[in-house]
């Protein structure tokens, strides 16, 4: 099946599920933590804010005001922050390809 065939394919399942036909699709669910502790993460991996920031693509603004707790991490920044937190390696070497 072709690229352009397997998202048709794919978009008539979506519909489907959308309309009730739960067996049109394969759902998953993540569990994303409420709370993540990012000043943490960043002293574990032994960076400064500004190492972490540089390093996984956030800015320094962006890391000060989760650690001085003026903003919280959405929902995919706490998946992406607890990816680094449980594997730095390969989040690096992920970014590094990309």
């Amino acid at each position: 099946m072709a690229n352009g065939s397997k998202i048709i394919a794919g978009l008539r399942d979506m519909v489907a599920y959308a309309h009730g036909d739960e067996a049109a699709a394969r759902v998953s669910t993540v569990n994303v933590p409420k709370e993540v502790d990012v000043r943490g993460i960043r002293r574990r991996l032994k960076m400064t804010q500004t190492e972490f920031a540089l390093r996984f693509g956030f800015t320094v603004c962006t890391i000060r005001n989760w650690e001085q707790g003026r903003r919280y991490p959405s929902g995919s920044d706490r998946v992406f922050l607890t990816l680094i937190s449980k594997d730095p390696e390969t989040v690096q070497r992920l970014l590094a390809a990309a």
